[in-house]
């Protein structure tokens, strides 16, 4: 029997454990049945075939912006490590689009009003502004104003890429690697950046160093709206992070007639 691929391998595995299953119990049955499959690698298709989940816009297969149509919208989350078989009646239509930055996120298409107002009573953080992913987006698109470095976005083996990275100290908010694959660390913050960023991004830049760079270096980068003197200070002492302030602007105006 020709082998099938990871995803098929997933979609199986939760029809057969009668739609609903955790990531543990997809992987043991995945394991059981074909062997020697990946664990990073059924983690990282479990979230592919994620209608709802939020990382899923950082794996090849969902590059592009669609609605929830294709073989690889399978799944719903319904917690942390928890996934449902989607169902579009139940769970709703979802879509992958493009903000006005370039990157992609994902949101559920509003029908009605009264789905609308289901949405909004259902509590804090519904609809949140999101201009932390529209920072995080701009600056993706715009890393040649980076003068230290030429640098690209990071994807490791899986075709994941360095939007809000995993890893085991938390997402880093934007992983690169520079034209001789150093690697730099993003850490974004949307107002003041506290010396306690410092700490934050030295955490990953460990993660980054043990886990992917092998013999290559790992500089870091804090991006804030402004820097307090605390950490304008910690930083004179390391050779290796460097700190950006931005600006941003908004104005009001009435259309014309």
């Amino acid at each position: 029997m020709e082998r099938p691929f990871v995803w098929q391998m997933i979609k199986e595995a939760v029809d057969n454990l009668n739609g609903r299953a955790t990531y543990l119990e997809i992987r043991k049955y995945v394991n059981t049945k074909w062997g020697n499959v990946n664990e990073s690698t059924i983690n990282a298709q479990i979230i592919v075939l994620c209608v709802n989940h939020a990382s899923r816009i950082h794996y090849p297969e969902n590059k592009k912006p669609r609605l929830s149509n294709s073989q690889y919208d399978i799944l719903f989350s319904t917690g942390r490590g928890q996934v449902v078989k989607y169902n579009p009646q139940e769970h709703g239509t979802w879509e992958i689009f493009q903000n006005e930055f370039g990157g992609l996120g994902i949101r559920q298409i509003i029908n009605d009003l009264e789905d609308f107002d289901e949405q909004v009573e259902s509590g804090p953080g519904s609809f949140l502004f999101p201009i932390e992913a529209n920072l995080r987006d701009f600056l993706i698109r715009n890393l040649h104003t980076y003068k230290e470095a030429k640098l690209k976005l990071f994807v490791d083996e899986n075709g994941r890429d360095g939007r809000e990275y995993p890893t085991d100290v938390g997402p880093i908010d934007i992983l690169t690697v520079d034209e001789v694959g150093n690697f730099v660390v993003f850490e974004l913050k949307l107002s003041r950046g506290a010396d306690r960023a410092l700490g934050q991004l030295l955490r990953y830049m460990g993660w980054v160093k043990k886990n992917l760079a092998k013999n290559k270096d790992v500089k870091g980068v804090i991006v804030a709206n402004e820097m307090d003197e605390k950490i304008k200070y910690a930083v004179t002492v390391t050779t290796n992070i460097s700190l950006f302030e931005y600006e941003m602007k908004f104005e009001l105006f009435s259309p014309k007639d």
